[in-house]
């Protein structure tokens, strides 16, 4: 009962900020009072479920535009990102998500980037959205595994962070999220409440990477690094 209350909490509160944020997108064209609003309101998520969101390596940020790849294990990544990460993000997220009423509104015409994982060619174009993020000044956010993890594992990486990366010719930044898949594992409406961990790597560059085999060389790379860091809750002992 508590939970259905804190849920409904979340959906009231995201009406005024979704509004805010819509009505700053043809004020503000930088997007930055739209990802201010979605910083808020991610606070606020993380707050009424009781998750703390811890960073190590924040000196890493703000050292110019960056695509960012993280791991992906829960709903709470999200706001834990938006809220954790040091940067003027603008986040790749599935376009699923579009269709909640008021804030998928938000999400559908802000400066977020919705992907349709289905069409190959739709996800090309919002790769090419994300360069003009890039080149407009911002850092974009790539959840490299495509989707949440069923498991609690690391699963496979997706080319978009690497397509994008050699594409806009900015750094990559790795990002390990620990502790987010026992808040909400993919399936489940029961929240656990505990302190998600997020480490942001030094920036990789790119300029050395080209073809197919730099992409899968700079795959690699950001994978053993985000491997390092990660806690496979798959593997831990019940």
């Amino acid at each position: 009962m508590i939970a259905l209350l804190k849920g409904f909490l979340v959906l009231l509160v995201a009406i005024p900020y979704s509004v805010l944020a819509l009505a700053s997108i043809p004020i503000d064209r930088s997007g930055k009072t739209y990802h201010m609003c979605a910083r808020h309101w991610s606070k606020f998520i993380l707050w009424i479920f009781g998750i703390r969101v811890k960073v190590r390596g924040k000196e890493h940020v703000g050292r110019g535009r960056v695509i960012y790849a993280s791991n992906h294990a829960s709903w709470f990544d999200i706001p834990a990102a938006i809220a954790g990460i040091p940067d003027d993000i603008r986040i790749m997220l599935k376009r699923e998500l579009t269709y909640v009423p008021i804030w998928g509104w938000a999400l559908k015409y802000g400066p977020y980037i919705a992907v349709d994982r289905t069409n190959p060619k739709d996800a090309l174009r919002s790769l090419d959205k994300a360069a003009d993020q890039i080149r407009s000044g911002a850092s974009v956010l790539l959840f490299v595994e495509g989707t949440r993890t069923k498991d609690g594992s690391l699963q496979p990486f997706k080319r978009g962070a690497f397509v994008l990366a050699m594409k806009s010719g900015v750094p990559i930044v790795p990002v390990t999220i620990n502790h987010s898949f026992s808040i909400l594992p993919k399936g489940s409406l029961k929240v656990r409440p505990t302190d998600i961990e997020i480490v942001i790597e030094p920036p990789i560059e790119t300029s050395g990477f080209e073809g197919k085999d730099g992409e899968i060389a700079l795959m690699k790379q950001v994978r053993a690094v985000i491997e390092r860091n990660f806690q496979d809750v798959a593997n831990r002992e019940p």
